[in-house]
Protein backbone atom coordinates (compact mmCIF):
# COMPACT_ATOMS: atom_id res chain seq x y z
CA UNK A 1 0.00 0.00 0.00
CA UNK A 2 1.47 3.41 -0.71
CA UNK A 3 1.85 5.30 2.16
CA UNK A 4 0.22 8.34 2.74
CA UNK A 5 1.79 11.59 4.75
CA UNK A 6 0.66 11.90 8.07
CA UNK A 7 -0.09 15.64 7.55
CA UNK A 8 -3.15 15.16 5.37
CA UNK A 9 -5.19 17.89 3.74
CA UNK A 10 -8.77 18.71 4.64
CA UNK A 11 -10.73 17.21 2.65
CA UNK A 12 -13.45 18.73 0.19
CA UNK A 13 -15.93 18.03 -2.07
CA UNK A 14 -13.61 17.61 -5.00
CA UNK A 15 -11.14 15.10 -2.56
CA UNK A 16 -13.70 13.49 -0.59
CA UNK A 17 -17.18 12.28 -0.70
CA UNK A 18 -16.91 12.57 3.24
CA UNK A 19 -16.51 15.40 5.33
CA UNK A 20 -14.73 14.87 8.36
CA UNK A 21 -17.29 15.80 11.12
CA UNK A 22 -20.43 14.31 12.27
CA UNK A 23 -23.05 13.74 9.31
CA UNK A 24 -26.95 14.13 9.08
CA UNK A 25 -29.03 11.60 8.49
CA UNK A 26 -29.31 13.26 4.79
CA UNK A 27 -25.81 14.08 4.48
CA UNK A 28 -24.79 10.58 5.02
CA UNK A 29 -26.81 8.92 2.33
CA UNK A 30 -25.25 11.34 0.06
CA UNK A 31 -21.89 10.72 0.86
CA UNK A 32 -22.79 7.03 0.60
CA UNK A 33 -24.19 7.28 -2.87
CA UNK A 34 -20.80 9.56 -3.79
CA UNK A 35 -18.82 6.73 -2.99
CA UNK A 36 -21.12 3.90 -4.91
CA UNK A 37 -21.12 6.66 -8.12
CA UNK A 38 -17.40 6.81 -8.07
CA UNK A 39 -16.38 3.61 -7.84
CA UNK A 40 -19.98 2.20 -9.68
CA UNK A 41 -17.26 -0.08 -12.09
CA UNK A 42 -16.05 -1.74 -9.27
CA UNK A 43 -19.17 -2.09 -7.13
CA UNK A 44 -21.83 -3.23 -9.30
CA UNK A 45 -20.31 -5.82 -11.19
CA UNK A 46 -19.81 -7.41 -8.36
CA UNK A 47 -23.03 -7.59 -6.68
CA UNK A 48 -24.34 -8.16 -10.13
CA UNK A 49 -22.16 -11.54 -10.11
CA UNK A 50 -23.80 -11.98 -6.21
CA UNK A 51 -26.88 -11.04 -6.79
CA UNK A 52 -27.10 -13.86 -10.00
CA UNK A 53 -25.83 -15.95 -7.49
CA UNK A 54 -28.53 -15.61 -4.66
CA UNK A 55 -31.00 -16.12 -7.76
CA UNK A 56 -29.76 -19.49 -8.59
CA UNK A 57 -29.76 -20.19 -5.09
CA UNK A 58 -33.06 -19.11 -3.67
CA UNK A 59 -34.60 -20.47 -7.09
CA UNK A 60 -35.10 -24.19 -6.14
CA UNK A 61 -36.61 -23.56 -2.53
CA UNK A 62 -38.98 -21.00 -4.46
CA UNK A 63 -40.02 -23.84 -6.75
CA UNK A 64 -39.99 -26.10 -3.26
CA UNK A 65 -42.48 -23.96 -1.94
CA UNK A 66 -44.48 -22.88 -4.80
CA UNK A 67 -44.33 -19.32 -4.71
CA UNK A 68 -45.20 -16.94 -7.58
CA UNK A 69 -43.30 -14.21 -7.59
CA UNK A 70 -45.97 -12.35 -8.46
CA UNK A 71 -48.56 -12.47 -6.20
CA UNK A 72 -46.43 -14.14 -2.86
CA UNK A 73 -48.90 -14.09 -0.67
CA UNK A 74 -51.18 -16.34 -2.43
CA UNK A 75 -49.26 -19.48 -1.11
CA UNK A 76 -48.81 -17.92 3.05
CA UNK A 77 -51.84 -20.00 4.29
CA UNK A 78 -51.12 -23.82 3.03
CA UNK A 79 -47.26 -23.53 3.00
CA UNK A 80 -46.21 -21.17 5.80
CA UNK A 81 -43.52 -23.16 6.90
CA UNK A 82 -41.64 -23.41 4.14
CA UNK A 83 -42.47 -20.19 2.69
CA UNK A 84 -40.80 -18.69 6.40
CA UNK A 85 -37.86 -20.78 5.66
CA UNK A 86 -37.13 -19.27 2.26
CA UNK A 87 -37.66 -15.61 3.38
CA UNK A 88 -35.28 -16.13 6.15
CA UNK A 89 -32.91 -18.18 4.00
CA UNK A 90 -32.74 -14.97 1.30
CA UNK A 91 -32.52 -12.90 4.20
CA UNK A 92 -29.24 -14.83 5.00
CA UNK A 93 -28.36 -14.40 1.81
CA UNK A 94 -28.80 -10.56 1.66
CA UNK A 95 -26.72 -9.89 4.73
CA UNK A 96 -23.88 -12.33 3.12
CA UNK A 97 -24.05 -10.25 -0.07
CA UNK A 98 -24.02 -6.44 1.13
CA UNK A 99 -20.99 -7.66 3.69
CA UNK A 100 -18.76 -9.04 0.87
CA UNK A 101 -19.19 -5.67 -0.94
CA UNK A 102 -18.94 -3.61 2.02
CA UNK A 103 -15.03 -4.60 1.50
CA UNK A 104 -14.20 -2.73 -1.11
CA UNK A 105 -16.48 0.44 -0.10
CA UNK A 106 -15.01 0.64 2.51
CA UNK A 107 -11.66 0.60 0.86
CA UNK A 108 -13.01 3.34 -1.27
CA UNK A 109 -14.46 5.49 1.18
CA UNK A 110 -11.71 5.30 3.35
CA UNK A 111 -9.51 6.58 0.44
CA UNK A 112 -12.18 9.01 -0.43
CA UNK A 113 -11.37 10.37 3.12
CA UNK A 114 -8.30 10.95 2.91
CA UNK A 115 -8.06 12.51 -0.38
CA UNK A 116 -6.49 9.86 -1.80
CA UNK A 117 -9.12 8.27 -4.13
CA UNK A 118 -8.48 4.65 -5.82
CA UNK A 119 -8.74 3.29 -8.95
CA UNK A 120 -11.59 0.44 -9.88
CA UNK A 121 -8.69 -1.92 -9.68
CA UNK A 122 -6.86 -0.87 -6.91
CA UNK A 123 -10.56 -0.88 -5.22
CA UNK A 124 -11.17 -4.41 -5.72
CA UNK A 125 -7.30 -5.32 -4.90
CA UNK A 126 -7.17 -8.42 -2.55
CA UNK A 127 -4.20 -7.38 -0.88
CA UNK A 128 -6.13 -4.07 0.62
CA UNK A 129 -9.68 -6.30 0.82
CA UNK A 130 -8.70 -9.57 3.19
CA UNK A 131 -10.49 -11.71 1.34
CA UNK A 132 -10.80 -14.72 3.87
CA UNK A 133 -11.45 -13.09 7.21
CA UNK A 134 -13.99 -10.85 4.73
CA UNK A 135 -15.75 -14.05 4.13
CA UNK A 136 -15.50 -15.30 7.27
CA UNK A 137 -17.70 -12.17 8.49
CA UNK A 138 -19.72 -12.63 5.27
CA UNK A 139 -20.79 -15.72 6.49
CA UNK A 140 -21.31 -14.90 10.06
CA UNK A 141 -23.59 -12.15 9.22
CA UNK A 142 -25.57 -14.42 6.77
CA UNK A 143 -26.14 -17.17 9.28
CA UNK A 144 -26.80 -14.43 12.29
CA UNK A 145 -29.15 -12.84 10.36
CA UNK A 146 -31.26 -15.88 8.91
CA UNK A 147 -31.19 -17.76 11.88
CA UNK A 148 -32.66 -14.44 13.99
CA UNK A 149 -35.02 -13.90 10.95
CA UNK A 150 -37.00 -17.05 11.71
CA UNK A 151 -37.84 -14.98 15.18
CA UNK A 152 -39.58 -12.24 13.16
CA UNK A 153 -38.45 -8.80 14.22
CA UNK A 154 -35.13 -10.32 15.49
CA UNK A 155 -33.65 -9.84 11.35
CA UNK A 156 -33.92 -6.13 12.64
CA UNK A 157 -30.86 -6.60 15.49
CA UNK A 158 -28.89 -9.20 13.08
CA UNK A 159 -28.84 -6.99 9.92
CA UNK A 160 -28.06 -3.41 12.38
CA UNK A 161 -25.51 -4.97 14.13
CA UNK A 162 -23.41 -7.01 11.90
CA UNK A 163 -23.16 -4.84 9.03
CA UNK A 164 -20.35 -3.03 9.99
CA UNK A 165 -18.02 -5.71 11.14
CA UNK A 166 -16.31 -5.78 7.24
CA UNK A 167 -15.88 -1.84 7.66
CA UNK A 168 -14.12 -2.02 10.32
CA UNK A 169 -11.78 -5.16 9.19
CA UNK A 170 -10.44 -3.44 5.85
CA UNK A 171 -10.63 0.05 7.48
CA UNK A 172 -9.49 -0.34 10.99
CA UNK A 173 -7.04 -3.38 10.29
CA UNK A 174 -8.30 -5.33 13.46
CA UNK A 175 -8.36 -8.98 13.57
CA UNK A 176 -11.82 -10.81 12.51
CA UNK A 177 -13.00 -11.62 16.03
CA UNK A 178 -12.12 -8.14 17.12
CA UNK A 179 -14.01 -6.57 13.96
CA UNK A 180 -17.50 -8.65 14.87
CA UNK A 181 -16.83 -6.66 18.84
CA UNK A 182 -15.91 -3.54 17.25
CA UNK A 183 -18.66 -3.44 14.76
CA UNK A 184 -21.41 -4.35 17.55
CA UNK A 185 -19.80 -1.72 19.27
CA UNK A 186 -20.05 0.80 16.96
CA UNK A 187 -23.63 0.31 15.36
CA UNK A 188 -25.15 0.40 19.24
CA UNK A 189 -23.21 3.98 20.03
CA UNK A 190 -25.31 6.99 20.27
CA UNK A 191 -28.33 5.29 21.10
CA UNK A 192 -28.14 2.43 18.34
CA UNK A 193 -27.79 5.35 15.88
CA UNK A 194 -26.11 2.88 13.06
CA UNK A 195 -28.70 0.47 13.71
CA UNK A 196 -31.33 2.82 12.91
CA UNK A 197 -29.67 4.26 9.73
CA UNK A 198 -28.88 0.67 8.74
CA UNK A 199 -32.77 -0.08 8.81
CA UNK A 200 -33.75 3.11 7.06
CA UNK A 201 -31.93 2.44 4.40
CA UNK A 202 -32.71 -1.06 3.98
CA UNK A 203 -36.24 -0.76 4.08
CA UNK A 204 -36.18 2.00 1.46
CA UNK A 205 -34.44 -0.25 -0.91
CA UNK A 206 -36.91 -2.64 0.35
CA UNK A 207 -39.58 -0.78 -1.04
CA UNK A 208 -38.07 0.17 -4.08
CA UNK A 209 -37.72 -3.50 -4.97
CA UNK A 210 -41.11 -4.64 -3.95
CA UNK A 211 -42.31 -2.01 -6.45
CA UNK A 212 -39.89 -3.32 -9.14
CA UNK A 213 -40.21 -6.95 -8.57
CA UNK A 214 -43.94 -7.29 -7.97
CA UNK A 215 -45.95 -4.20 -9.32
CA UNK A 216 -43.75 -3.56 -11.68
CA UNK A 217 -43.60 -7.01 -12.70
CA UNK A 218 -47.26 -7.76 -12.83
CA UNK A 219 -47.54 -4.69 -14.98
CA UNK A 220 -45.32 -5.96 -17.46
CA UNK A 221 -47.03 -9.21 -17.35
CA UNK A 222 -50.64 -7.80 -17.97
CA UNK A 223 -49.34 -5.27 -20.94
CA UNK A 224 -46.99 -7.94 -22.26
CA UNK A 225 -47.90 -11.43 -23.61
CA UNK A 226 -44.93 -13.71 -22.44
CA UNK A 227 -45.23 -17.24 -22.76
CA UNK A 228 -44.55 -18.22 -18.53
CA UNK A 229 -41.24 -19.46 -19.52
CA UNK A 230 -39.60 -15.97 -20.91
CA UNK A 231 -41.69 -14.09 -18.06
CA UNK A 232 -40.17 -15.70 -15.07
CA UNK A 233 -36.35 -15.05 -16.71
CA UNK A 234 -37.61 -11.35 -17.62
CA UNK A 235 -38.54 -11.04 -13.92
CA UNK A 236 -35.69 -12.90 -12.63
CA UNK A 237 -33.23 -10.22 -14.62
CA UNK A 238 -35.27 -7.54 -13.06
CA UNK A 239 -34.91 -8.90 -9.39
CA UNK A 240 -30.92 -8.84 -10.11
CA UNK A 241 -30.99 -5.55 -11.66
CA UNK A 242 -32.62 -3.67 -8.56
CA UNK A 243 -31.18 -5.83 -6.52
CA UNK A 244 -27.54 -5.52 -7.76
CA UNK A 245 -27.95 -1.49 -7.24
CA UNK A 246 -29.55 -2.51 -3.73
CA UNK A 247 -26.74 -4.01 -2.44
CA UNK A 248 -24.40 -1.71 -3.80
CA UNK A 249 -26.26 1.01 -2.50
CA UNK A 250 -26.46 -0.86 1.34
CA UNK A 251 -23.02 -1.56 1.05
CA UNK A 252 -21.48 1.91 0.55
CA UNK A 253 -24.23 2.89 3.75
CA UNK A 254 -22.27 0.59 5.64
CA UNK A 255 -18.76 1.59 4.93
CA UNK A 256 -19.61 5.24 4.92
CA UNK A 257 -21.55 5.12 8.67
CA UNK A 258 -18.97 3.23 9.78
CA UNK A 259 -16.39 6.05 9.39
CA UNK A 260 -18.75 8.56 10.13
CA UNK A 261 -19.14 6.87 13.40
CA UNK A 262 -15.63 7.09 14.11
CA UNK A 263 -16.13 10.79 13.69
CA UNK A 264 -19.07 11.43 15.86
CA UNK A 265 -17.66 8.65 18.84
CA UNK A 266 -14.15 8.69 18.41
CA UNK A 267 -12.69 11.80 17.46
CA UNK A 268 -11.19 10.26 14.05
CA UNK A 269 -11.21 13.82 12.53
CA UNK A 270 -8.83 14.89 15.69
CA UNK A 271 -6.76 12.23 15.10
CA UNK A 272 -6.09 12.61 11.35
CA UNK A 273 -5.86 16.18 11.65
CA UNK A 274 -3.35 16.00 14.10
CA UNK A 275 -1.41 13.11 12.14
CA UNK A 276 -2.11 10.06 14.65
CA UNK A 277 -1.82 6.70 13.45
CA UNK A 278 0.27 5.12 10.69
CA UNK A 279 1.94 6.33 8.07
CA UNK A 280 0.71 3.43 5.96
CA UNK A 281 -2.85 3.51 7.13
CA UNK A 282 -3.61 6.43 8.74
CA UNK A 283 -6.84 5.27 10.15
CA UNK A 284 -6.18 2.20 11.62
CA UNK A 285 -7.25 1.56 14.95
CA UNK A 286 -4.59 0.73 17.76
CA UNK A 287 -4.23 -3.07 18.11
Amino acid sequence: MTAIPRSLPEPTLETSAIPRRPLTMGELLDAALLVLRGHAAALLPLAAVLAVGEQWLLGPLRAWVGLDMLDPFRSVDRNFGPLWTTLCVGAGCEAVIIALVAAPAARAAGALLLGRPLDNRAVLDPRGLRPFATLFLALFAGVTVATLSFAGPAWAVGFGFCMLAVPVLVTDRVNPLRAIGRGIVLAGRSGARGVWVLLLAYLSWWFIRMLVGMAGGSFLARLVPLSPEALGVLLTAMRVAVNTLAYAALACVAATLHLETRFRTEGLDIALSRGHGPAEAPLAVRR
